[in-house]
């Protein structure tokens, strides 16, 4: 006459203290809980119905059908309360179910099987107080039904409220932990940068003294030529030695190119210095441009593989800013544009097994720009590699979130970039992609008037 089975257990009896067993994740849905089936027809007597609560201590309700049809849902609690009154027992026991269902009729709550815990608890409890208890009807396919326990509910939705307050204090955790990475690293990158440039300032200042020495003794030597017009046998065969004329020549070019690789190593030094100042405690003016070029000179050796840099700046104010932590926006985007066209060009090749004309190419615009928040300093960082897939797109600035292999990148770096942008500059910070085309982040910064 009827059946009664759960579908993801076996026993007849589930324990509240087996709940903790459940295999819940934050993207579970009613499909993942225990859920009842018991299918009554509405000919069928209501003392039937008492038999299948007997049977199954846990049931919290019967499905009601008329000629195998869903009609309606009969919980534990309501049968056993009109069935309790007086006169109950007279009035429904042997007759119908019918009889009891149209009596009082109820509100139901279906839900698909493919809902979310999370939303249908707050579904569930968002019901009339009286319905609150009620069993939820949960569709398992088309046109069939199984019931699932309110109270069995709220434990699962608590049970995922745990997980959420745990990756929550993981996430704070990762966050706490990278930002106190990223500052004892900019104090060890800030002392090294001191130490090293102390001796490279003064190797830079005496190579200019060195230049001048070498002009002052070229002057002195075609003195002594001019005053004694036939040197000694010893002089001649001194300078034929050390080869004088070509001496002459290349000295002043050796020294040229020492001072230009000096000028070069300083640059890197002071954008290592300048890149360091992770832990400012005020905001101070600060040139864009300035932090953009120390960046792209920290990564210079990384864009030698062919990657093309187009800077179209245009004018822009100092922005009141943490100088460090923009440079560290910067490297973050530019590393991750680096990666993304590296592995497009490698992969590129693979497929058409030779060098096509597509040449990789980061471009980076900067220009004042007027939005609704008034004038604000707009930078872009974009790139024709590969594109980020549109499913991706609402979860680019999530922590831990990352469209890179395992074990090659740790979905911190937009996390930090979106949070330095937006919490501590007051800014945004925006995704357009196109897949197979380009991907272009977009900074927008406020601009601060001074009175």
């Amino acid at each position: 006459m009827f059946a009664v089975h759960e579908t993801n257990s076996e026993l007849s009896v589930l324990h509240i203290n087996e709940i903790c067993s459940w295999d819940i994740s934050l993207e579970s849905t009613l499909l993942d809980l225990p859920l009842y089936h018991c299918q009554i027809d509405l000919t069928q007597q209501a003392k039937e119905v008492a038999q299948a609560f007997e049977g199954n201590s846990m049931l919290p309700g019967v499905i009601l059908t008329e000629r195998g049809t869903f009609v309606g849902m009969i919980s534990r609690r309501y049968f056993y309360e009109k069935i309790n009154r007086r006169y109950g027992l007279e009035m429904f026991f042997k007759r119908p179910i019918e009889v009891l269902y149209r009596f009082s009729k109820q509100e139901l709550l279906v839900l698909p099987g493919s809902k979310l815990i999370v939303e249908a608890a707050s579904e569930s409890l968002y019901r009339l107080a009286e319905l609150v208890y009620e069993p939820v009807v949960v569709e398992v396919a088309p046109q069939t039904y199984k019931l699932l326990d309110s109270h069995q509910l709220m434990v699962a939705q608590s049970r995922i409220h745990q997980l959420t307050n745990k990756l929550l204090k993981k996430q704070t955790q990762a966050k706490l932990i990278q930002t106190e990475k990223m500052a004892s690293l900019g104090r060890i990158v800030a002392e090294v940068a001191h130490e090293i440039r102390n001796p490279l300032n003064s190797i830079w200042g005496n190579l200019t003294f060195l230049l001048s020495y070498f002009e002052n003794l070229l002057q002195l030597m075609s003195a002594y030529e001019e005053e004694y017009s036939e040197p000694s046998p010893r002089i001649n065969a001194l300078k034929e030695e050390i080869e004088f004329d070509f001496l002459q020549e290349d000295l002043p070019i050796t020294l040229e190119g020492m001072e230009l690789g000096a000028s070069q190593l300083l640059k890197i030094v002071n954008g290592l210095h300048h890149f360091s100042h992770m832990d400012e405690t005020k905001p101070m003016d600060t040139d864009i441009h300035e932090c953009v070029d120390m960046t792209l000179l920290i990564l210079k050796n990384r864009l030698k593989n062919s990657i093309r840099v187009v800077k179209i700046y245009g004018e822009l104010p100092l922005v009141s800013g943490y100088s460090g932590q923009l440079s560290q926006v910067f490297l973050n985007l530019l590393v991750n544009a680096i990666d993304a066209l590296t592995e497009y060009a490698a992969n590129r090749e693979i497929q058409t097994e030779c060098a096509d004309n597509w040449q990789p190419q980061i471009e980076i615009t900067t220009n004042v720009r007027e939005t609704e928040q008034g004038q604000q300093v707009a930078i872009e960082i974009a790139d024709n590699g590969p594109g980020i897939a549109p499913e991706h797109h609402q979860q680019i600035f999530d922590t831990f979130f990352t469209t890179k292999p395992a074990g090659k990148g740790s979905g911190m770096g937009l996390a930090i970039c979106h949070q330095i942008v937006t919490e501590k500059h007051g800014g945004q910070l925006f995704l357009r992609s196109q897949p197979g085309q380009n991907t272009k982040f977009e900074i927008l910064l406020p601009i601060v008037r001074k009175t």
